[in-house]
């Protein structure tokens, strides 16, 4: 489709944080034009401009066009055990409770709970995530059906998934021009053993390709790693040479210095998670001073189990006001900060270059913000309203891929909300009869 998106306030993220006003255009799935107009013969490449015809022709009414956040970790199917066993210690919420559920899951069972996850992504201006859980055909499926742009990683570990099947989806899913792509990785450490760890390195070393895993996330799991091997989880898999060409670490709560100079050295991303860490008891993590370090900081939610909800906005402002916590300085973490994080910083953790901004040439996924709502007024600075005072209320428009997914709350994802809510019920009821 030929959209035109006019009368718009512009933050591009391609000059820090800097507004313009004036019109976008986008062209199937680029953006071809961004400015006020005046030049805008130049994006009709030696065409006459009045030959464009446009699909549709957008008044922005001044609302915000900017790129879309990007949810750098999260488990989306697991929207099935959303509040099914909250207010537990992580250990017995894993083992009790969330692992039983989910071994009755089939690959349809999680293709379908990923598309009602992508439902919420859309309300929350999420135009891509990076996910990790059981199924990856089926997830990509998912991602495909809705128009959705989601980035994978493997969830190998010593009960499920193979390193055979993490090689078959980094061939399968990395194809050019595709809402799908695939990054390997594993669980965790503390889920995986030595052989299995020395068969994630040979495969990363194999397509000199970085490694994404759940790293530090509790204080128990770096104490039990040091007493079974002497070193930090960091330190260990860096020793097996699972970093070697980068990667990235989702949590990252109790990183120590030599952690993060190993960070720092790889070029490794830390992907934090506010809300799901302080549910589950995990501890605050060190943001400031990840970025004190240099370190390229994204921001996620992880799963709908253990946040429980999808929404980006709650983990900005959490990224925010907990740094200053910890760090016992309202000035530290700047708003500006962790709005890059949560959408040009994640799209660096997830190797989505093609979209970490808005620029010509870049694929069109932006998201449409509703300034005119009494949480957006008055704009002193629209940054640090959307830090600070936003919500999902805010989102008027999701696009993806240049086409329009969410608008006013309407979703077109070729499928009926209220159908997905009886499935995902219909799932849930059928596995806890089989439990």
């Amino acid at each position: 489709m030929n959209i035109r998106i006019s009368n718009a306030r512009i933050l591009t993220m391609a000059d820090g944080m800097k507004l313009t006003e004036g019109e976008i255009w986008i062209r199937g799935k680029r953006i071809a034009y961004i400015g006020d107009g005046t030049n805008a013969d130049l994006a009709c490449r030696g065409k006459e401009r009045d030959r464009i015809v446009w699909d549709r022709e957008i008044d922005a009414k001044r609302n915000l066009i900017m790129p879309g956040f990007k949810n750098a970790h999260t488990h989306s199917a697991m929207t099935f055990l959303r509040s099914y066993a909250d207010d537990l210690p992580l250990q017995a919420w894993l083992n009790d409770r969330v692992f039983p559920m989910e071994a009755k899951l089939t690959g349809d069972d999680i293709r379908l709970l990923t598309k009602l996850a992508v439902l919420e992504y859309l309300t929350s201006g999420v135009t891509a995530f990076f996910d990790m859980y059981l199924t990856p055909e089926t997830i990509a499926q998912a991602a495909e059906e809705t128009g959705m742009r989601c980035v994978q990683t493997g969830a190998v570990n010593n009960f499920s998934q193979s390193t055979e099947l993490v090689e078959e989806m980094y061939r399968k899913l990395n194809q050019e021009d595709s809402l799908n792509s695939y990054r390997i990785g594993f669980h965790a450490e503390y889920t995986c053993d030595k052989s299995l760890l020395e068969r994630v390195s040979d495969l990363s070393h194999k397509y000199e390709a970085p490694v994404y895993t759940h790293n530090s996330e509790t204080k128990r799991e770096v104490e039990d790693c040091i007493e079974r091997s002497g070193m930090t989880p960091t330190q260990y898999l860096d020793s097996l040479g699972l970093f070697d060409y980068g990667g990235g670490g989702y949590h990252c709560v109790w990183l120590n210095d030599t952690d993060i100079e190993i960070f720092k050295r790889r070029g490794m991303h830390v992907i934090t998670n506010p809300a799901s860490n302080l549910k589950l008891a995990s501890g605050i993590a060190p943001i400031q001073r990840y970025v004190n370090a240099g370190l390229n900081v994204a921001v996620g939610t992880d799963g709908p189990a253990s946040n429980n909800c999808l929404d980006m906005f709650r983990e900005m402002f959490l990224v925010a006001g907990l740094s200053k916590y910890l760090e016992q300085d309202a000035a530290a973490m700047d708003a500006d900060k962790v709005l890059y994080m949560a959408t040009a910083g994640g799209a660096a953790a997830m190797g989505l270059h093609d979209c970490d901004m808005l620029a010509e040439g870049k694929y069109a996924d932006l998201i449409m913000i509703d300034l005119a709502q009494p949480n957006m007024q008055p704009i002193h600075h629209i940054t640090k309203n959307l830090v600070y005072s936003g919500s999902k209320q805010n989102v008027k428009m999701t696009m993806v891929n240049g086409e329009i997914l969410y608008e006013d709350g309407s979703f077109h994802i070729g499928e009926s909300p209220e159908v997905l809510y009886r499935e995902a019920a219909k799932i849930v009821e059928g596995i806890k009869k089989a439990i």
